[in-house]
């Protein structure tokens, strides 16, 4: 594939780190040595990378000269203070939180949708998308590409996974305490998200939209270039571990049926067409996202109260697809096309 590199992992404890972990190994990226860091309270741990045990540094006190590729996933504040350090290093980064996602001279790249943005990174780092955003334009870009998209009207349905690790050990308590007679007990959620679901994702806006939402806008206009696409999202928080799914309304702005948008589908790299009108005919988390790194797509239908209308339900695995594995298909993407 390419010259073996030097790879960090920022937080190589996480989960989304532990996935990128995963994924480099199952697809043989040209790794000459890896390095995993994370806090000072995770330093000394070990990780498992293919047959080897990588003991973790610390992040605070590791030196990033000689680092090829850093690949990011520890939070916004910390990506804030440390990506410019590894890239005025001369490493690549690619990073997995928001910090830099809106910034002109940052690219926010979908490796299936706007590949060629990587080519300008003027600042040595290249931002990841938010997994709603990413799975959802994986499955609309050849669309908006044969005849253009309007309006987007989006109900994301996303699993507790996306807010870490806290989150996941909270459905799983609460629904063990529930199961049991015993009251839920809301700690990471601000209500029982157990049996439940709670339409609050990150922070309220002025809008009366959440931070979660207005990603789904921002986020699109940039990876699509076009500022003119219209969305309107509402973000759920749902009680399923792993994948998030998404009710997607489009409006073209030219006419297109159904059977054209499905060939287009079957023909999209990252995109798995379930889409068959019968009882158990489409993709859900369990069945078909959890632990797989396609984008499925099913329901396709047309709108019936808009002559240009679309829709569709979008599964992913957030933590994969969403996260760890279009990081490292960039860092591909990057070795690929490099100087």
């Amino acid at each position: 594939m390419s010259t073996p590199v030097t790879v960090a992992v920022v937080g190589a404890t996480g989960a989304v780190g532990q996935v990128m972990l995963s994924i480099l190994h199952e697809r043989k990226f040209p790794v000459k040595k890896l390095i995993a860091l994370a806090s000072a309270r995770s330093a000394g741990e070990t990780i498992q990378f293919g047959d080897q045990q990588i003991v973790v540094q610390d992040l605070a006190t590791f030196d990033p000269a000689g680092v090829d590729i850093a690949l990011f996933s520890a939070g916004g504040s910390t990506s804030t203070q440390y990506a410019p350090k590894f890239a005025a290093a001369g490493a690549i980064v690619v990073d997995n939180s928001s910090a830099f996602r809106y910034d002109d001279d940052v690219p926010l790249v979908v490796s299936e949708v706007n590949p060629d943005a990587i080519a300008n990174a003027p600042r040595g780092i290249i931002a990841n998308p938010n997994c709603s955003t990413m799975q959802m334009l994986v499955a609309l870009a050849p669309i908006h590409r044969e005849v253009g998209i309007e309006r987007i009207n989006v109900a994301t349905y996303q699993s507790v996974s996306g807010g870490g690790r806290s989150a996941v050990d909270e459905l799983e308590k609460q629904s063990a305490d529930l199961v049991a007679g015993r009251a839920a007990d809301p700690q990471r959620f601000p209500v029982q998200i157990a049996f439940n679901l709670i339409p609050h994702i990150d922070d309220f806006q002025a809008n009366g939209y959440t931070k979660e939402e207005m990603k789904l806008v921002w986020e699109t206009r940039k990876i699509l270039g076009d500022d003119s696409i219209q969305v309107n999202p509402t973000a759920v928080r749902v009680p399923v571990y792993y994948g998030h799914s998404e009710a997607v309304h489009i409006e073209t702005r030219s006419k297109i049926s159904v059977d054209r948008v499905r060939a287009l589908l079957e023909a999209a790299p990252g995109v798995v067409v379930v889409d068959d009108r019968k009882s158990g005919g489409y993709p859900t988390p369990v069945t078909h996202a959890a632990g797989q790194d396609a984008v499925f797509v099913g329901r396709l239908r047309e709108d019936i109260s808009h002559p240009r209308g679309l829709d569709m339900w979008v599964v992913s695995d957030n933590i994969r697809k969403g996260a760890a594995l279009n990081a490292v298909q960039i860092a591909e993407l990057w070795l690929k096309n490099r100087p």
